[in-house]
């Protein structure tokens, strides 16, 4: 099993769209695998493009999952934990997995869903204390850090790719969904905040370029490995939303060489957080979706059986143009590419007329 994480600390890189349309092609290109979506992320965005987008329920669908007497999200799952944090209770993971296909026929048949759920910001403060109570003989923090792979471990058999969609903040369940993280996705944006957002992720995650030794102790990256844990490895850096304004001389572009140039100095500095040993070889140039992303994500229909032509979106027809959705499907393919190593594409389904 391996554990893809998508994230970044600063929101609106698009991780939540990258990560639908990744696990959704990822699964239709390897139809033998099973895939497994887990959305630690309190506005359960993800969910809801699963379960039917904006146009087909999406929402309320959601509502009854978490409305099963058994909570049935990671909320659920964490307030399993509350009562009992420091040792694993007897629980079935599996009573905390939904079949996407029952809701939406869109999403392949080899994709099932631990959804997410707003309780996660309410449960945030109770885990965060949790996590730092001083217990002789135990690591609280290191018993509670390993909820989600807990989880995970009793499922190692089900399946071959987990695909994690976290919350842009590092809070106590961010850093649960990537201490269970093999490799990380980190969208970025061609501008200065997502530069920056960029460096924090290395200090946030890795404990690089800390403003001061006092933190150091503190350091997610120092708490797991004092407990003998991994770190994610940087697997993907996704150039997100690039438009066709951003030429070599714009401002975008200067922005984008200097996010490559962050990163190539980390890289030949600390190879051993990446996965990839050249900056052209972690790195994938994402284009701007457009019209064609807006109407996937309302519909939530991943690129490669969306169809185009005037489809109707909430009372309104809007013209989805054929060639800019299969250049969707060819960004998707690249990223998915990275994922699995290999150079082949994702085998596209006739979209319907």
């Amino acid at each position: 099993m391996i554990v893809y994480g998508f994230w970044n600390n600063k929101g609106g890189t698009g991780k939540t769209s990258l990560c639908f349309q990744s696990a959704c092609a990822y699964a239709h290109k390897h139809p033998e695998q099973r895939v497994l979506v887990v959305d630690v992320c309190p506005q359960a965005n993800m969910s809801e493009l699963l379960l039917g987008g904006l146009t087909d329920g999406g929402s309320q669908n959601l509502l009854l999952r978490q409305g099963e007497t058994q909570r049935a999200t990671i909320g659920g799952y964490f307030q399993l934990r509350l009562p009992a944090p420091y040792s694993s209770p007897g629980f079935e993971a599996r009573d905390f997995i939904t079949r996407p296909q029952e809701y939406n026929e869109s999403i392949p048949g080899n994709i099932d869903l631990v959804c997410g759920d707003p309780l996660l910001e309410l449960q945030s403060n109770a885990i965060s204390t949790l996590a730092n109570t001083q217990i002789p003989g135990t690591n609280a923090w290191v018993s509670v850090i390993g909820w989600l792979s807990d989880f995970l471990d009793q499922l190692r058999d089900d399946y071959d790719v987990v695909f994690i969609d976290a919350n842009p903040s590092f809070s106590i369940y961010t850093q649960i969904a990537l201490s269970s993280t093999d490799r990380l996705v980190l969208p970025v944006m061609a501008d200065d905040s997502s530069r920056r957002a960029i460096q924090n992720a290395f200090s946030l995650v890795f404990g690089m370029k800390l403003p001061s030794d006092i933190y150091a102790s503190y350091a997610f990256a120092t708490r797991l490995r004092e407990a003998g844990r991994g770190l994610p490895k940087v697997h993907v850096i996704a150039k997100n939303r690039l438009t066709q304004y951003m030429g070599p001389a714009s401002a975008y572009a200067v922005v984008l060489r200097s996010i490559d140039n962050d990163v190539t100095k980390i890289l030949h500095s600390h190879q051993e957080i990446f996965t990839f040993g050249e900056i052209e070889d972690g790195v994938v140039d994402i284009r701007d979706f457009q019209t064609t992303g807006v109407v996937a994500f309302a519909r939530g229909c991943p690129f490669y059986c969306l169809p185009s032509g005037r489809l109707e979106v909430m009372g309104h027809r809007i013209q989805v143009n054929e060639e800019y959705r299969r250049n969707a499907v060819e960004v998707v393919d690249e990223l998915v590419a990275l994922l699995d190593g290999e150079a082949g594409s994702v085998g596209e389904t006739e979209p319907a007329s």
